[in-house]
């Protein structure tokens, strides 16, 4: 299944940001409470939100609530958005070593 050019472009565009980034990073170690997100980036509470609602829209995280308390939020990554990027990125590096191949083989058959 290949990604849509706007999905793409919704993952980078979160990505762009460095807290974003480092908050995926985070993620990637596994589940955190936004608040613990928050102290590990040293944000503010509504910044670390607006942050994680950057992410959510994008896709590349999901947002539950533990059974004991429905006003805690635990985010987690979603691995999709990555798969499609990395997906993404792979085929332009074929592309583009295809180019370099045949740019080189030019340039060996001139005198």
């Amino acid at each position: 299944m290949s990604a849509q050019p706007a999905e793409i472009d919704a993952t980078l565009a979160a990505l762009a940001d460095p807290y974003r980034r480092r908050a995926v990073d985070i993620l990637a170690r596994g589940p955190r409470p936004a608040g613990e997100l928050a102290r590990e980036l040293g944000l503010s509470a509504p910044t670390m939100s607006r942050h994680l609602r950057a992410l959510r829209e994008s896709g590349l995280v999901e947002e539950s609530h533990p059974d004991f308390d429905a006003r805690v939020r635990i985010y987690a990554l979603r691995p999709q958005p990555m798969v499609h990027l990395l997906r993404w990125l792979e085929e332009s590096e074929r592309l583009w070593s295809e180019q370099l191949t045949a740019f080189k083989a030019h340039v060996e058959r001139m005198p």
